[in-house]
């Protein structure tokens, strides 16, 4: 689709013109009445951790387990207003934690009330730096997983869902949606987009945007302009990763999720670490490029809501009760220092620093005259009506549960139907049909929990001895070292000759069902060979895959990217194409329809 011409300004159908006006004229009365140095800490999105009991870490060493200043010195000395959670906390006691923060924000001299962000909650992914998982959420699989059940009212009624849970447990911002486009097989965030084919992804995210929305819960839609085609599949986080490439010229491929996501009304954006190779642009991160941010996302695309960055390219992050020291992830502005950073930022049109709770470097900027007050107002402003779009002025504690109630609100029945309902619909059947299972079959298993065949089958160790085996496999990748890099499944898509022999083995003994985890596209061929009944799967319970492999559940999910047929394949694609490996073993949109014959 040709990308929209700049939007014009819209607002909220439930709002007056007059409501508008009341608003407009509260929020120039606050912007008035804030000095530089709450303005400056409105800006910044700090990182922290909830305690047990939903505590604000105020131990006797005043720091966090992982070394972060305490919340309430980020609220009443920095005047930190946007905070995003770095760990899931028992519902419980997150509402706890969160009514204890809006007491701390009410305390402060002019009362503005805090922010609370947090990455995906309802999948299956841990990893410190993009997903959460647990804390008595509402499961769901991974993103992905919504593209491959190809159902826009599903993905919407699911997300409206999700924010509904995001607002009972005092969480106002969503880092997500992905609207960035898998077509680079090997990245490692392939699990969190919603696949390759750029008009099933502008769907989908705009779908995911207006169902968070209609929750009360601002989207922030990332990572602009589309963080998919990065060199070698390598991630942004680590400067291996730092560069995204076009060797297909297919940029506005990338750009169009977003242009839909603005179009649905997205109120967030975040913009990528990766510098573009090849472009017009500056070989610097996205969000340092005023080209981008201000001429093509605000100008062009229309977009006026907040810019935040992804975090800490301003400064590095110490965890020094874990020993890590993260470097800066300031690609092509390594040399400069966090001043300059933050000068470059603000005249690209950023509004907000994720990850940053130290107010200096903008502050000397200030004092240097490198940056006006006038340009720090504007931001000021976008983050104000954000919060007054939010309800957070008028009934900040009224809009999450109170915390005897929260388990009420969220991982009810009705919510763990939609969950369950988006498991169903995203199993994707490639090969084979539904076995045969009774409660004598006896079945060896790997990979998943033995105690979901109660009643079903019997449950035995060799497969020499079993009628069928079952295995569920993670999708291959390389280890890497350091503690945060271990959490990004990168590298080769292949399986190791050992652990093909292995499976061989096992199927040549008996009968096999292979169900494989596809956070990435998977080479599955020598899978296939074998001649075994293949599944793919997002993160689905145990019970779902068996209520398919057994043929108790119909299978109608379809593959949300082409499955390649090799390496060498996936090698000589380009990274911003979509479709590009040639002669892949499966294509997008396939999927087989095995019937429930129960």
């Amino acid at each position: 689709m040709p990308l929209p011409a700049a939007a014009e300004p819209t607002k909220d159908a439930d709002m007056t013109d007059t409501t508008i006006s009341a608003a407009e004229t509260r929020l120039d009365a606050l912007l008035s009445a804030m000095t530089i140095e709450e303005k400056v800490g409105s800006l910044l999105v700090a990182r922290i951790v909830t305690g047990a009991g939903g505590t604000l870490w105020e131990g006797a060493d005043d720091e966090s387990p992982f070394g972060f200043a305490p919340t309430t010195a980020l609220l009443r000395e920095r005047h930190v207003s946007h905070v995003t959670l770095m760990n899931p906390a028992p519902v419980a006691e997150l509402a706890r934690w969160g009514e204890a923060i809006r007491g701390v924000a009410a305390s402060t001299r002019l009362g503005i009330p805090v922010s609370v962000a947090s990455d995906p909650v309802h999948g299956r992914s841990r990893n410190h730096d993009v997903a959460m998982s647990g804390g008595g959420f509402t499961s769901f699989p991974e993103p992905i997983a919504l593209a491959a059940t190809r159902d826009s009212a599903l993905v919407r009624e699911a997300a409206r869902m999700i924010g509904a849970e995001l607002r009972a447990a005092g969480i106002h911002i969503a880092l997500h949606p992905m609207a960035d486009l898998a077509t680079e097989p090997r990245w490692a965030r392939v699990s969190g987009t919603f696949g390759e084919d750029p008009g099933l992804a502008s769907r989908l995210v705009s779908e995911y945007v207006t169902g968070l929305g209609e929750s009360g819960v601002a989207a922030t839609v990332k990572h602009f302009p589309g963080g998919g085609p990065q060199r070698g599949g390598e991630d942004a986080h680590f400067e291996r990763g730092a560069h995204t490439v076009y060797p297909g010229g297919r940029f506005d491929d990338h750009l169009r999720p977003f242009a839909a996501a603005i179009d649905a009304g997205v109120v967030r954006v975040m913009p990528g670490y990766a510098a573009p190779l090849g472009l017009e642009y500056d070989e610097v991160g996205f969000a340092f490029e005023r080209r981008l941010i201000t001429d093509l996302l605000r100008d062009r695309l229309g977009f006026d809501g907040v810019v935040v960055t992804d975090f800490n390219i301003v400064n590095g992050m110490r965890l020094p009760r874990l020993g890590v020291e993260l470097p800066v992830r300031a690609w092509g502005m390594l040399d400069a220092d966090p001043v300059q950073r933050v000068v470059r930022l603000l005249d690209a049109g950023v509004d907000q620093f994720g990850g940053e709770d130290d107010p200096a470097p903008v502050l000397e900027a200030l004092d240097r005259g490198l940056v006006s007050e006038e340009r720090i107002d504007e931001s000021v402003r976008r983050v104000l009506r954000e919060k007054e779009r939010l309800g957070l002025f008028d009934d900040a504690a009224a809009r999450a549960a109170a915390p005897a109630e929260v388990r009420e609100r969220i991982a009810i029945p009705a919510h763990l139907a939609i969950g369950e309902r988006v498991q169903r619909a995203s199993v994707v059947a490639l090969q084979g049909e539904p076995v045969a299972l009774t409660p004598t079959t006896r079945v060896h298993v790997e990979g998943m929990d033995a105690d979901a065949l109660a009643g079903r089958a019997l449950v035995v160790d060799d497969p020499a001895s079993a009628d069928l085996a079952i295995l569920r496999l993670a999708a291959p990748y390389e280890q890497r070292e350091g503690m945060l890099e271990q959490g990004f499944h990168s590298g080769s898509l292949e399986f190791s000759d050992e652990e093909v022999a292995r499976i061989s083995d096992i199927a040549a003994q008996t009968p096999t069902v292979i169900d494989v985890f596809l956070d990435r596209p998977a080479v599955l061929t020598p899978l296939a060979e074998l001649g075994v009944t293949l599944l793919g799967t997002f993160g689905v319970d145990d019970g779902i895959l068996l209520d398919a492999v057994s043929g108790r559940a119909a299978t109608t999910g379809r593959l949300p990217f082409d499955l390649p047929r090799s390496m060498a394949a996936v090698e000589a694609s380009r990274e911003d194409v979509p479709f590009d490996t040639a002669d892949p073993l499966w294509r997008f949109g396939q999927g087989l329809h095995w019937p429930n014959i129960s």
